[in-house]
């Protein structure tokens, strides 16, 4: 912000410098990752060690800061084996003895390792954000679990409660007192949970990660993971008095309080726009980036000395006895001071005696009387230093008033900020899918959604990334028709389609490295799946396999005719992908998606009235297609068209038969054949796939253009500039000697 020419504060003729203040906004972004399956939120799957450990360590704590050890460590023997494990059998001497501190380092090294794998990964793909995502899920994580593990180990401390009713009363009474009072406290036993948990997030930032980070990504992202440090992530809403009173400034709590911070922000709202700052002021946006920044604090008002040695000393000066003006007006001045000095008294007096009733007693003579009531009734309580400090109060000197509404201000800036970047973790965190069932893991790590963090020793060896992958249909012709004549003669059509092609098929799986994807009651669907680091011959391997299909289903075809039962025809579609496909789960089942699916399904149809047109013309093909409309026609209504043929052939989409050119050496060759209408003009290349050691397959590759049709008579309008592909299947193309006028080889 430019700074803005010197103005004058109210009626004084002392001209005032103006504060040169600064603008802050908390940001936190996960761009650029992909989307959970979802497709709202991100999926993270962390160290299932990892979390077991947070686990054990939150019922640690929890048990610790609601005094409710002792009482578990003697859980009785068959409790221990219904409810989850008790950290706590064992001496209770022992527990005793060990040092609060023992917990927190033991959940170090492995936070630590965890985070400083996530920089890892995100140094290895090259994306920052990656380890963002994972100081994320952390968080979420944590906070999830500090709720669940409160709300099991009540329950287990209930049921405990249960086992001792009615048998051993004493026992039974000093364990209901502590249960209701570990209920009772629960705001506090999770908010010393939390700052437990943050003091060791803390230290690994300090001691471990902002190095690493720094080594590895220089100073990038550093405003960011402060949000990661704040001290209210642990909080519901930001609101809690002796939280506030530790790191910034204990508000009020109640509609009647006038220090409340709605109450507050307002009033430094209108602080600023009194002072004269121009147009900006008026722009809520801007003076709540002002707010959000503590230094201007110490920029408005500076230390709260009464240092007037330069023009800018006074300036501050003057500013600060407007600041405390506006507080006294606002009646806010008093809950300041009793703010700051009800400090020193929580650990004394709190809970017995809630930290705002505290703070109210110090200065109204109405709240210190109920305050001084309830000391007397808590004989252990010594009323001496509450005494001390409502003298301090009264007795405060005009320094120390000018000192804390200068602290004031700048504690309520931080507070401001922190509230403001609370907001902002809390949407990132909305962003986070927290994966812990295996079958939703399973499901993204297979669409290529999830992120991972694991510890060292859980990394498991990369696995081979799929680049690409090609879907072989095989579509049986006129089933409908086999099944009726099989069931008329009194035949079972489930046993014929398996003997004869199913069961056959699948036996070829293992040597092209198939999979089934699934059965279409007609059809069968193939995958091919290219790995990175393979030779890359995905597309080659699927068009032997689909010559071998259809070479087997013509052996076959051969002892059904013998037996005087139907042969079988189909049409064979080959899709290529230059990516991976993806997955869903249905129930056990793994189910592709993948656009070469249907590619595939339309690549091995064939249409009943082309198919008379083409078996009268007794073509050496098996594999046509035809337009019936002009390209424009076709441009419009791209899914009507075209007409096709496949029967007993091969159909290869343009993606697989570019790809085809590149996996293995095509050369053209000529051969003597019929033309559709004399004038077709073919291309023809032949090359060589191998398919194990020193075994190779000749396949025959057709390129043609589609022709465009009259279908009502069939006849050729025009030879359009769209292309189909056949890998040939007929026998007489691959055995010169069957075919009249075939190039020698």
């Amino acid at each position: 912000m430019p700074r803005i020419p010197v103005i004058r504060l109210g009626p004084t003729t002392e001209p005032v410098e103006p504060p040169f203040l600064i603008g802050y906004s908390p940001s936190l972004s996960l761009e650029g990752l992909q989307l959970g399956i979802d497709n709202l939120r991100h999926d993270v799957h962390l160290s299932s060690k990892f979390a077991d450990h947070v686990r054990q360590h939150l019922v640690r704590l929890i048990a610790r800061f609601g005094d409710v050890e002792a009482m578990l460590a003697a859980e009785a023997p068959q409790e221990k084996a219904q409810l989850n494990p008790n950290y706590f059998a064992g001496s209770r001497k022992q527990e005793k003895a060990a040092p609060a501190k023992a917990d927190r380092t033991e959940l170090k090294p492995l936070l630590a390792d965890l985070q400083v794998s996530a920089l890892n990964l995100a140094k290895t793909t090259g994306n920052f954000t990656v380890d963002t995502l994972a100081r994320a899920a952390v968080i979420k994580f944590l906070r999830v679990q500090l709720n669940e593990q409160f709300a099991q180990m009540l329950e287990r401390c209930r049921m405990m409660l249960r086992n001792f009713e009615g048998v051993r009363h004493l026992k039974a009474m000093e364990y209901r007192e502590k249960v209701s009072a570990f209920q009772v406290s629960k705001r506090t036993i999770l908010r010393r949970t939390g700052q437990e948990l943050l003091r060791t997030l803390r230290e690994v930032e300090r001691e471990t990660l902002v190095r690493m980070r720094r080594s590895l990504f220089g100073t990038r992202g550093e405003a960011e993971y402060e949000l990661f440090l704040n001290p209210l992530i642990f909080t519901e809403d930001g609101r809690d008095p002796y939280l506030n009173a530790e790191h910034y400034v204990m508000l009020g709590n109640f509609d009647r309080d006038p220090d409340r911070y709605d109450k507050v922000r307002s009033m430094v709202i209108e602080y600023l726009r009194s002072l004269n700052l121009g147009a900006e002021a008026q722009d809520d946006g801007v003076v709540d980036r002002w707010l959000s920044a503590p230094e201007n604090a110490k920029e408005l008002v500076g230390a709260g000395a009464a240092d007037e040695s330069t023009s800018q000393k006074r300036s501050e000066r003057m500013r600060l006895q407007a600041w405390i003006e506006l507080l006294e007006r606002e009646r806010i001045l008093g809950h300041v001071i009793a703010s700051y000095e009800v400090v020193p008294l929580l650990a004394e007096y709190s809970p017995q005696i809630h930290a705002q009733q505290l703070k109210n007693a110090l200065i109204s003579r109405e709240e210190r009387a109920r305050v001084e009531k309830l000391l007397g009734e808590h004989t252990r309580l010594s009323p001496a230093s509450f005494t001390a400090a409502v003298a301090r109060v009264a007795g405060l000197r005009e320094a120390d008033r000018m000192r804390l509404a200068a602290r004031f201000l700048q504690d309520f800036l931080r507070y401001h900020r922190d509230l403001r970047q609370l907001e902002k973790l809390n949407d990132t965190l909305d962003s986070v899918n927290l994966i812990g069932k295996e079958k939703m893991r399973e499901l993204s790590a297979m669409n290529r959604t999830l992120y991972e963090y694991l510890l060292p020793e859980e990394q498991r060896p990369v696995e081979e990334k799929i680049i690409s992958h090609v879907v072989v249909k095989a579509d049986i012709r006129d089933s409908s028709r086999l099944t009726k004549s099989l069931l008329e003669r009194g035949l079972n059509p489930a046993s014929y389609f398996s003997l004869n092609f199913y069961d056959p098929v699948n036996k070829l799986l293992t040597k092209y490295g198939a999979t089934k994807v699934f059965l279409e009651g007609d059809a069968i669907i193939l995958a091919l799946l290219e790995r990175e680091g393979e030779p890359g011959l995905v597309v080659s391997r699927a068009c032997v396999l689909a010559r071998e299909i259809i070479e087997i289903m013509r052996g076959y075809n051969q002892l059904l005719e013998r037996s005087g039962l139907p042969g079988l025809e189909v049409g064979i579609g080959v899709s290529y992908q230059e990516a991976p496909p993806t997955y869903l789960v249905d129930g056990d089942e793994r189910i592709m998606i993948s656009d070469a699916l249907n590619e595939s399904d339309r690549l091995s149809s064939c249409s009943k009235r082309v198919r008379k047109s083409i078996e009268a013309m007794e073509s050496p093909f098996n594999v046509y297609a035809f337009q019936s409309m002009s390209d424009a026609e076709a441009a419009e209504n791209p899914d009507d068209y075209s007409m096709h043929y496949n029967l007993n052939g091969i159909r290869v989409n343009e993606a697989a038969y570019q790809r085809l050119r590149k996996e293995i050496s095509l050369e053209p060759c000529r051969m003597e054949l019929p033309q559709l209408w004399g004038t077709e003009n073919y291309r023809l290349s032949n090359g060589m796939v191998p398919v194990g050691n020193d075994i190779f397959r000749k396949i025959v590759v057709r390129a043609s253009r589609i022709p465009q049709i009259d279908p009502a008579t069939f006849t050729l309008v025009q030879w359009t500039k769209r292309w189909y592909y056949e890998v040939c299947s007929n026998s007489a193309i691959y055995n010169p000697a069957d075919a009249k006028g075939a190039a020698a080889e």
